[in-house]
């Protein structure tokens, strides 16, 4: 039974980006093109090993190889993005990115044969049946298994905040749920999902992932599908919180941040800073707030005495981490809203197009 090592954990500050998207017609309608793409054709380089399907054949899932210079990361964004769609297009597709698509039913969509999915979805039953989400994941390098869990546990009061700035969801089997990002409530119906507890250190961590495997309630440590978690195979903290997007500059804002938190928190570790043992319930109010307000999200603040606008928490965490693509992020028109506006305003062909990647 494959194991996660504390030996993984051996670089500081490496960045890997996993982006989950849609395969669409040339109308932007979700399609089944993944078997063509994946197991028959022959991807560019870049994405040689890079890519696979998701639980539905309409849903892809790309991988940037490891990024050494975080400066180098929206440029291997780019690269990895661009390459995906000329390769979709060479087979008659396009590619769309969001946290849902909002035509997508998915009682007429086929899921995919992979016996992993198979196996998950004689598991689950209906909450994976119905699962048709896409995010955002970044993964970035800890050089110690300890620090990882640490910086972990501290993520999760930080992850609302990226949820809430990338909500991107507002439709789901066709209807408008009222909420940001339906995305996020979809996937929790899952077991394993949402915000995880708090972990002592590595070993603590590390003796759950190895219960779960050996009581068969996950087959492989990937099926843990918390919020953030240490992943033990790649030696990295992976935040798995932002719905897809379909602009790259939304999605470098998020690498950049994550980026930004993990450093400073490392740091944090390193100079002996306490642990903040937040209740998961109340970082689980957190979470639910950015689910149904998204950019008018005010949330619990870190000492869990107040509460504090999101828009204020952008500025503050800009300022204290010398980053600005979140402040860009939150100065636009949320995706969520925007789709609801295109949806209104002119159909659901204008939504579908919004939400089509582009080759550069």
């Amino acid at each position: 039974m494959e194991r996660g090592s504390p030996e993984s954990f051996t670089r500081m500050g490496t960045l890997g980006i996993e982006e989950e998207c849609f395969v669409v017609d040339e109308r932007g309608r979700p399609t089944s093109g993944t078997d063509e793409l994946v197991y028959e054709g022959e991807p560019p380089e870049i994405l040689d090993g890079r890519l696979d399907h998701e639980l539905f054949k309409f849903v892809i899932e790309t991988q940037t190889p490891l990024i050494d210079d975080p400066g180098e990361a929206r440029d291997v964004l780019c690269d990895v993005r661009e390459a995906l769609v000329s390769y979709a297009e060479a087979y008659g597709f396009r590619v769309a990115a969001a946290g849902l698509h909002p035509l997508a039913r998915w009682r007429q969509l086929e899921h995919a044969e992979k016996p992993r999915y198979r196996s998950q979805l004689d598991r689950i039953q209906y909450p994976q049946h119905r699962n048709t989400t896409a995010g955002v994941h970044v993964h970035v390098g800890v050089d110690d298994a300890d620090k990882a869990v640490w910086i972990a546990n501290e993520l999760r009061w930080y992850v609302p905040i990226m949820l809430a700035l990338s909500a991107n969801s507002p439709y789901w089997n066709g209807f408008d749920t009222g909420l940001q990002s339906a995305r996020a409530k979809i996937f929790e119906a899952l077991p394993n999902t949402g915000m995880p507890t708090y972990f002592e250190d590595f070993a603590a961590f590390d003796d759950f992932e190895r219960r779960m495997l050996e009581s068969g309630a996950i087959n492989d440590r990937g099926e843990l599908w918390y919020d953030v978690r240490p992943h033990t195979g790649h030696g990295t903290v992976e935040i798995r919180t932002p719905d897809g997007q379909a602009d790259p500059d939304v999605v470098y804002a998020f690498v950049e941040y994550a980026h930004a938190l993990v450093t400073a928190l490392a740091e944090e570790y390193e100079d002996g800073t306490s642990a903040r043992r937040h209740r998961r319930e109340l970082l689980d109010e957190n979470k639910w707030r950015a689910i149904r307000y998204g950019h008018d999200a005010a949330f619990l603040d870190r000492e869990v005495e107040g509460t504090v606008d999101l828009g204020e928490l952008v500025d503050r965490e800009s300022e204290r981490l010398g980053v600005d693509g979140i402040r860009r992020v939150y100065e636009r028109e949320s995706g969520a809203h925007r789709q609801r506006r295109l949806r209104e305003e002119a159909g659901v062909d204008a939504l579908c197009r919004s939400l089509l990647l582009e080759a550069a």
